[in-house]
């Protein structure tokens, strides 16, 4: 068997895990307080060794996705000098592309029996049961990184340490345009022993 066929298989979680992708486009619709908090509410019952909660979030909406679209601005003129006004406010404008962006952060912790890695991989999984709360609810979400998300003054832009990483900025939103969904083909990627 090369992919599983689960789209309607009548079991709604599964229907959402494959029928989730990118979302490449948002409308302008506000995303209520409610649907947000339900969506932070699923993605804190991620696995995590240790219980350890090594996440936290960063909600932008309104006026506040400024602080970071202009730490971007900041995070590219530093980098890049000779950038011309275009530039910088494409780079700017990255924090309005939804009307709600997520800036999810992990806080790993020293502990003798879970190492940081695992600590990302549990930040990961807060992420994926976000976009799934998200997809479920009727929204779409997209995860970037890039360049901004290794950046320091981004960071101290949005009042974390150096130690703190950010895993993704997420953005939500109802989406009117999105990525297709990727096929589920497992086969050659797993081995049966």
């Amino acid at each position: 068997m090369e992919q599983l066929e689960t789209t309607g298989s009548n079991n709604p979680v599964i229907d959402a895990i494959v029928s989730r992708s990118s979302t490449k486009k948002f409308s302008d619709e506000i995303v209520t307080r409610s649907d947000l908090e339900t969506m932070l509410a699923a993605a804190v019952r991620a696995p995590d060794h240790g219980m350890l909660a090594p996440w936290r979030f960063i909600v932008l909406q309104g006026q506040s996705r400024a602080v970071l679209g202009s730490a971007m601005r900041s995070a590219l003129q530093l980098r890049m000098p000779d950038a011309d006004a275009e530039a910088l406010e494409r780079e700017s404008s990255k924090a309005w592309r939804s009307p709600v962006l997520i800036v999810i952060v992990a806080e790993p912790k020293v502990h003798p029996k879970v190492p940081e890695v695992e600590q990302l991989v549990a930040v990961g999984a807060a992420i994926q049961n976000l976009w799934l709360a998200a997809h479920s609810m009727g929204y779409g979400a997209a995860w970037k990184t890039g360049s901004h998300a290794y950046d320091a003054s981004v960071k101290t832009a949005l009042g974390l340490r150096a130690s703190d990483q950010i895993i993704g900025f997420v953005h939500i939103g109802r989406p009117t345009s999105k990525a297709p969904v990727r096929p589920g083909e497992f086969a050659t990627k797993t081995t049966w022993l």
